[in-house]
């Protein structure tokens, strides 16, 4: 028996199975939940087999971005469940030109408003639907990145955004405890559909795995095995929290090569 045997979780915003929301879900699996998933519309062919995969027949279209969407997601979900333990929010969105350039130049009025409702406040509005179904100590877990706390070349308005969801996270702990423990993972870059549109990804990617003390990039797994962890009772003490799953390069203030420090 896994640790979250008996366990339901909705996750939002499965994509490919490089998502992190892949991880996560196939994590949650191995560990005993039982699965859910909701998914933009233009991507029902690409969630539904992979939901089939995990033993899963509960999938639905949801924005995230309309209230009115929202409700008839979790309408839809009531009648397979009528509760569940887990939420995971695992949304983020801003314009791809607001990802190019310096942040003062690429950030408009309606990139900032789109980044903010789709990153940040949609956790919120996640979280208010499915606290109803929570009667039994749930949990909710989203994801950031290290953006959130420090200015990263190109990640822009994201980073605002992140911020704004971190914050998000310490007040939605602070109204749903001692019901509803709410928490996010701020993953080390990986290489997803979604970071794909970040300029200078590749190199990113090498600076992090260079200057991270356990010298590697993290993996959808390494996320996906800390997310199963903070949504279970194993995890019962921790809420509002933002857990840095990054290698430990967000506790590096300096490094330089092997060769050099000789």
């Amino acid at each position: 028996m896994g640790f979250l045997t008996g366990k339901r979780a909705l996750i939002v915003g499965l994509a490919t199975d490089r998502s992190i929301a892949w991880g996560i879900a196939q994590a949650m699996h191995r560990e005993g939940a039982e699965l859910a998933f909701s998914h933009i519309e233009r991507m029902a062919d690409r969630v539904i087999p992979l939901a089939k995969e995990l033993g899963s027949s509960i999938t639905f279209p949801m924005d995230v971005a309309e209230d009115a969407q929202i409700a008839r997601g979790f309408a839809t979900l009531k009648a397979h469940w009528p509760a569940f333990d887990i939420l995971v929010h695992a949304v983020a969105f801003a314009p791809r030109e607001a990802l190019t350039g310096t942040f003062i130049d690429a950030t408009t009025r309606e990139g900032f408003r789109q980044a903010h409702d789709i990153s940040s406040y949609s956790l919120t509005a996640l979280s208010r639907e499915a606290r109803p179904f929570m009667k039994n100590r749930g949990a909710i877990v989203s994801l950031s990145y290290l953006g959130a706390v420090r200015s990263i070349p190109n990640y822009n308005v994201m980073g605002l955004a992140k911020a704004s969801l971190e914050a998000n996270v310490r007040f939605l702990a602070a109204d749903l405890g001692p019901d509803v423990r709410v928490n996010a993972i701020s993953a080390g870059p990986i290489k997803t559909l979604s970071a794909a549109g970040i300029p200078g990804l590749r190199k990113m990617l090498g600076h992090v795995a260079a200057a991270a003390p356990l010298k590697r990039n993290v993996t959808i797994e390494d996320v996906g095995n800390a997310s199963a962890f903070l949504c279970s009772d194993l995890a019962a003490g921790i809420t509002g929290e933002i857990l840095y799953v990054d290698g430990g390069y967000s506790s590096v203030g300096m490094s330089f090569p092997s060769e050099e420090l000789s």
